[in-house]
């Protein structure tokens, strides 16, 4: 059984949208996949949160994978403003066209010729403008909390009706509204008018046994033992009183680099040599590095 959504299909219960996930390599547990199975068929924003790495952003990208829908991703930063997200006039064509018309003599009505100059092939548009133009979509509005609270106000205002107006043009509705998700690593709070606007999911490390399945699902050439050593390595370092503790991405990247370099196993010296794969602070390095063993491989 499906459940139709516009002339696309996606899974009809949450069992479903898992099968489907994983066949896409990203391995959801019964909660994430009830949260995300119901922001599809509630036509609500999905509200990811958890420690960077945990698998927010590439959820998005496997349930785009899985609708067939196309994936429109705004990365949120300090001081980013709306037009940055919704749209921008392109100035530089607008003035080539306004040339144009000079050069063949056309400028003799002024309005029709400012008219044209706001014409929809001169709109540049930004991730929220795709989403709602290229309908059914995946939104993905990455790290929101890193976004002013002015910003914050603004998407609470577009995801409340899924429009946009463009003073020039007019209003611009989705047919469709999105599957939006937003994800945050929680550096700050977001308001909670937003959370209520969302379906809310934390994210936290997968368990031992759900991580070497991640391991060997994404990474097949790498052994069986080598990717239970490096899921047991990484969930030690993940105890440890890091700047920043390894996500399921940097465990995919150890793996990797550990079976390039032709192991089969992890030992204390390989794991010292390779841990800038999996730690990202020189603090973190020189602290791990200076006992390894200890913090690896002891009891």
């Amino acid at each position: 059984m499906l459940l139709r959504v516009s002339e696309r299909t996606v899974p009809a219960d949450p069992d479903e949208l898992a099968a489907a996930l994983e066949r896409t390599g990203y391995l959801p547990d019964e909660g994430l996949a009830t949260a995300a199975y119901l922001a599809l068929a509630m036509h609500r924003p999905l509200f990811l949160e958890g420690e960077a790495g945990v698998g927010k952003t590439a959820l998005a990208h496997a349930l785009a994978e899985v609708t067939g829908r196309p994936l429109h991703r705004l990365q949120c930063y300090e001081g980013l403003e709306a037009s940055q997200a919704l749209y921008d006039w392109d100035f530089g064509r607008q003035l080539l066209h306004l040339r144009a018309a000079e050069a063949a003599h056309a400028t003799g009505d002024t309005e029709q010729l400012e008219a044209s100059l706001y014409d929809r092939r001169f709109l540049l548009a930004r991730p929220l403008l795709r989403a709602l133009e290229d309908s059914p979509s995946v939104l993905l509005v990455d790290e929101v909390d890193r976004a002013d609270d002015e910003f914050e106000a603004f998407l609470l205002e577009v995801l409340s009706d899924f429009t946009i107006s463009i003073p020039e043009l007019g209003t611009v509705r989705a047919q469709t509204p999105p599957l939006v998700v937003l994800t945050s690593n929680r550096t700050r709070e977001v308001h909670d008018a937003l959370k209520r606007r969302c379906l809310y999911h934390w994210l936290q490390h997968p368990d031992f046994d759900r991580e070497v399945a991640i391991l060997r699902r994404r990474l097949p050439d790498v052994t069986e033992q080598l990717a239970r050593e490096v899921a047991r390595a990484t969930a030690k370092l993940r105890t440890l009183d890091l700047l920043k503790p390894p996500g399921i991405a940097e465990a995919m990247d150890w793996a990797t680099a550990l079976h390039t370099l032709g192991a089969k196993e992890l030992d204390p010296d390989l794991a010292a040599r390779t841990l800038g794969a999996v730690l990202k602070y020189r603090e973190d390095t020189e602290r791990v590095q200076g006992a390894v063993k200890e913090a690896l491989f002891g009891a």
